[in-house]
């Protein structure tokens, strides 16, 4: 009998600390997006803002350019200190790829 084995390609990765608290709610939070310009991020986007800004009317949405973009600019410094600057509450990171 042949015996096949398996490998997952996309290997792991270690966690060494937990992803920030969630939001109870969006309403009166100042909230930041951060775009990786993929899979047509420039549509939806700004449709997830408008969902949110309709859900949320307290909310205040920063716009969609309010940071830098793209997979290259994201894990910047300069990215994080502007988003680290306006102060949000939380920030929606997209699009997938």
């Amino acid at each position: 009998m042949t015996r096949l084995e398996f490998y997952d390609p996309s290997g792991t990765l270690e966690v060494t600390h937990s992803f920030a608290a969630r939001l109870k709610s969006l309403d009166g939070k100042k909230i930041g997006f951060v775009s990786n310009e993929q899979w047509q991020a420039f549509r939806t986007l700004p449709l997830l803002r408008d969902l949110l800004q309709k859900d949320f009317p307290t909310a205040e949405l920063l716009p969609i350019d309010a940071y830098p973009q793209g997979n290259v600019l994201i894990p910047t410094e300069e990215t994080a200190r502007l988003v680290k600057k306006s102060g949000v509450d939380a920030v929606i990171v997209g699009n997938a790829s």
